[in-house]
């Protein structure tokens, strides 16, 4: 029997068939392709906790990253320096970063201290480009434990001029910025495991902040989930919030 033989018109068009099914199993769909460079021009800035590193964040900044935006995860030194201070120092440092990659939408993701500095930024800057806001259990009206032991000095010493700010009273840090002007969504716990701080914390909490004082006025959506406050942000369940609100500024329902 003789070999299998192609004329010198059928060999160019299969392929060229099997180059177009290649190219169509391993590149992106189109849609994802859009995505992708459509969040090349958003920036995600993250700012961790009082007394944490931006290590605590990672697990948030990969998922962003993987989501395709470009993501400002830096370290600040949270216990040295009043919010005021750590607001203008640090938040403008990494809204220039993300501008020198020429984003064009500015999101922040935040855990506890990293809201109020949004917040207190916010209070004193305009910003065109600013996209949505994601805050992970802020303590937007303070915090009862700090009114119970901020004057102890090994309180102090451990959390420094920033967490001396984060009381309940009038004057503290949190009381003196307003209502929400900006597409903001929050995410606090209900779950703590330091029976100590939450007997301090009326209703329910995270172990450090209640639910109600992560609550703002104007803010656009709210999520409580069965967390604690020192791990909000390796949640799973939380992630997937996180990006949802920042693509469709909703939290997802069940």
């Amino acid at each position: 029997m003789s070999g299998l033989c192609f004329s010198g018109s059928v060999l160019p068009k299969l392929l060229l068939s099997v180059v177009l099914i290649l190219l169509f199993v391993l590149a992106p769909s189109g849609f994802a392709y859009a995505q992708m460079k459509q969040n090349d021009k958003e920036c995600v800035i993250i700012l961790h906790g009082l007394a944490r590193t931006k290590h605590s964040m990672q697990k948030v900044e990969n998922a962003l990253s993987d989501g395709g935006y470009v993501t400002v995860n830096a370290g600040y030194p949270s216990t040295n320096y009043s919010i005021e201070t750590l607001a203008v120092e640090v938040v403008s440092e990494n809204i220039k970063t993300c501008r020198k990659e020429n984003s064009d939408t500015i999101h922040f993701v935040t855990h506890s201290l990293g809201g109020i500095l949004v917040r207190q930024y916010l209070a004193t800057h305009t910003m065109k480009d600013l996209g949505r806001v994601v805050m992970l259990s802020p303590p937007n009206h303070g915090s009862e434990i700090v009114d119970k032991l901020g004057w102890f000095f090994l309180f102090q010493l451990i959390n420094g001029p920033a967490g001396d700010q984060l009381g309940t009273s009038q004057e503290s840090g949190p009381s003196k910025l307003g209502p929400a002007d900006f597409d903001l969504g929050i995410i606090t716990g209900s779950r703590s495991f330091n029976p100590l701080y939450s007997s301090l914390v009326p209703g329910a909490d995270d172990g450090k902040v209640s639910v109600e004082s992560a609550r703002l006025e104007g803010m656009n959506d709210f999520l409580i989930v069965p967390h604690s406050h020192s791990f909000l942000m390796n949640s799973d369940v939380v992630i997937e919030n996180i990006l949802n609100y920042l693509k469709e500024g909703h939290f997802l329902k069940e």
